[in-house]
């Protein structure tokens, strides 16, 4: 058992001391949109010894309901509980999610796992190919583990909804809405995914690539504290008080994660995100290069 206690980021050299220990837990998160089969595949070529796989839409995601949620809806209480449940986790598992794609994937499992009230739960930071970089330990077997009972207690205020960004669009005020989108598609030049192009009103963006540096590998702290605290407005409630969004509310938890690392407090999840906001033709949308300099329009 090793005492000290991981909660955001985690490096390669720490994450194997806890290989082959009881209470650690691996969790590969592998997944690319354009082929929901690859992470799966990519799982059972290699991994890291003793990790579980854990897969996007299946085990991460909840149903999609059309006009109702986004792309990746948040799983429901019973199916949440029993994913946890079914990694093998509780209060006392040291658990490790990873990727390859900077955590951007691996990301949405560290927050779930908040949510559902676990403190031990780090991204791998740089993820696979930092693992594999020169000879690291990998293997090929499938691995099946004990479920444990953990009953989850829910931190239902982490989360808003369509309805609260509605009356916050409508009635101005706190928080401050973070995209972590990719500029462009902030800006509303191109929307690869969803239906519509632009943004909240009001939001700022704050693309989750920029917490990376060309490695992938997460930018150190005081410059993840300063390109945040740029976003952020200077004065008035949304100083402190934020909300993070993205296309479903995947990377918006790397955008979490990148703040919480950071020192700052964590934004809440709004996990409808752009595709469920634009869903609705009768919501406004910006398209524009910063909030305050946006031009309005309804889809």
């Amino acid at each position: 058992m090793l005492s000290e206690m991981f909660e955001t980021l985690i490096t390669v050299e720490q994450a194997r001391r806890g290989l082959g220990l009881a209470d650690w837990r691996f969790v590969d998160c592998r997944f690319d949109l354009r082929d929901v089969d690859a992470g799966r595949a990519a799982y059972e070529r290699g991994h890291i010894p003793g990790a579980v796989y854990a897969h996007l839409d299946d085990d991460l995601s909840g149903q999609v309901v059309t006009g109702e949620t986004g792309r990746h809806p948040l799983p429901d209480d019973t199916a949440m509980a029993s994913l946890v449940q079914r990694l093998g986790v509780d209060a006392h598992t040291q658990v490790v999610v990873y990727d390859d794609l900077g955590g951007r994937i691996a990301a949405r499992l560290w927050w779930m796992l908040r949510y559902a009230g676990l403190e031990k739960v780090a991204v791998l930071d740089g993820g696979w190919p930092a693992w594999t970089a020169g000879t690291r330990e990998r293997e090929r077997t499938v691995r099946s583990v004990a479920p444990s009972h953990y009953a989850p207690s829910f931190r239902r205020r982490q989360v808003v909804s369509t309805a609260m960004v509605e009356a916050w669009v409508r009635e101005g005020g706190a928080p401050t809405l973070l995209d972590a989108r990719a500029a462009a598609r902030y800006r509303g030049e191109v929307e690869p995914l969803d239906p519509v192009a632009g943004h909240i009103p009001g939001a700022r963006s704050s693309p989750c690539a920029n917490s990376l540096d060309g490695a992938g590998m997460f930018r150190a702290r005081p410059i993840l504290r300063e390109a945040f605290l740029s976003v952020m407005p200077e004065e008035g409630p949304g100083r402190g008080a934020s909300v993070a969004y993205c296309g479903s509310g995947v990377t918006a938890c790397h955008l979490i994660l990148a703040m919480t690392h950071a020192g700052l407090a964590p934004p809440r999840l709004y996990p409808g995100s752009w595709s469920a906001w634009c869903g609705d033709a009768t919501r406004p949308i910006s398209t524009g290069p910063t909030a305050g300099n946006e031009t309005s329009r309804t889809t």
